[in-house]
């Protein structure tokens, strides 16, 4: 079986499963956020049962339109607020304490390796870097699993992505991500699971496999998953609340369709508007104006992404014309980048650093775009109006590249500001 095929298996109670096959499987961890929660806990409620089936796995993130922009907003945090208490659910985070969730939880250790999580969030993908199946669901699924313990879902079919040679200088795991999409567009990967191998893999920190995950969605995929090893080890070792388990393909595993790239020559992408199927390597991007960068969110606003935006803005001044919004994906994020002084480099600089959100990146708060605006950013997702006026732009890369257009005025790279 496929390392996806195991992890489904154990949690199904079943030897073994097979690609189409229905099963019911217990949950290890469920979670919502302030726009998908309130709806599964009203379903829930009409259940008719008393308690949640275990409070130390449930998690509760109010993170997209935190601290709240209006009285909409407020109430919707206020329904998970109150249903926290109620169920006296210690996974529940306040501003202040809160982060962006996919940020959050693996840095809590709420998440880790052979877990079965579902989230009423999309990018809920996010944690198969650790080597766990996690997939998004619909908020009505979420309620049954808060009650249940247990999903049911369609075995996927394994998609496997060999990424091998070394990664060169300024590119990193959104780049991999956002060329592989390029390839097989944004239905390429539909209802599959996503496995990424290779030497390139072996070789890329936690920081970038979190953000390569995070983005299986966007290639239609059921989930990606990054098989648990050293780097993996050192990262969920002190940190995971719960036992955990290494799970690994087997070498006679079937795969629907297998996918190779010698990355060695690959350059920073840039994913151009409106999919982020449309992207092209940075040579190939011409003379782009902006007007806005967003450095963040649940796809890179981890501290390696920090530090590598700092680098290249360090003694230099944002384009006189772009606005530069940082977002840390935590609360301990914020503090570690403090304690660098990333935030003295980011505000010299001209940019405005906010307290953990997803902000702008939904069209949320905190960076909307007005009609005929660009915007580069470091985000997940560049649809029509998903920053704002459905006449903006959005241009997805990663941070390096991200800063470097900041300082610009346009979007360009690194090595056109050292």
């Amino acid at each position: 079986m496929t390392i996806t095929e195991k992890i489904l298996a154990a949690h199904a109670g079943k030897k073994q499963v097979e690609p189409g096959e229905l099963i019911n499987a217990r949950v290890d961890l469920v979670l919502g956020n302030d726009i998908t929660a309130p709806v599964a806990i009203r379903e829930f409620e009409k259940i008719g049962v008393k308690d949640v089936f275990d409070r130390d796995r449930i998690a509760l993130v109010p993170d997209h339109f935190t601290p709240n922009k209006d009285i909409k907003s407020a109430e919707q945090s206020k329904i998970l607020r109150d249903f926290a208490k109620e169920h006296d659910l210690p996974h529940y985070y306040e501003v202040g304490r809160l982060g962006i969730e996919h940020c959050l939880l693996p840095e809590q250790g709420l998440v880790g390796p052979g877990d079965l999580v579902i989230g009423a969030d999309s990018h809920t993908c996010t944690y198969g870097a650790l080597g766990a199946f996690s997939t998004g669901v619909g908020s009505t699924d979420l309620a049954a699993a808060m009650a249940l313990g247990e999903t049911w879902l369609k075995v996927p079919e394994s998609l496997k992505f060999e990424f091998e040679g070394e990664l060169g200088p300024w590119v990193g795991g959104k780049d991999l991500i956002l060329h592989t999409i390029g390839e097989i567009g944004v239905d390429g990967a539909l209802y599959r699971a996503m496995e990424f191998t290779g030497s390139a893999i072996e070789g890329l920190s936690m920081d970038g496999r979190l953000s390569m995950c995070n983005m299986a969605i966007e290639a239609g995929g059921k989930s990606g998953i990054i098989a648990p090893d050293g780097i993996t080890r050192g990262y969920v070792e002190g940190r995971c609340r719960r036992p955990y388990k290494f799970y690994a393909s087997d070498a006679e595993a079937k795969y629907e369709k297998v996918y190779s790239y010698d990355v060695s020559r690959l350059e920073p992408q840039v994913a151009f508007p409106h999919l982020p199927e449309n992207s092209r390597p940075l040579s190939g991007v011409g003379n782009v104006e902006i007007d806005q960068v967003v450095i963040g969110s649940c796809t890179n606003g981890r501290m390696e992404d920090l530090r590598e935006a700092a680098k290249v803005l360090k003694g230099k001044k944002v384009h006189k014309n772009v606005r530069l919004i940082i977002l840390p994906g935590t609360p301990e994020i914020s503090l570690q980048a403090m304690q660098e002084g990333l935030f003295q480099i980011f505000v010299e600089a001209g940019g405005a650093v906010s307290t953990p959100t997803c902000g702008p990146c939904l069209g949320g708060h905190m960076g909307i775009l007005a009609a005929g605006e660009r915007c580069v950013a470091t985000t997940n997702r560049n649809f029509v109006g998903r920053m704002g006026h459905p006449e903006s732009e959005v241009y997805l890369s990663n941070p390096a590249v991200a800063a470097a257009s900041a300082i610009l005025g346009r979007i360009a790279g690194p090595g056109e500001v050292e």
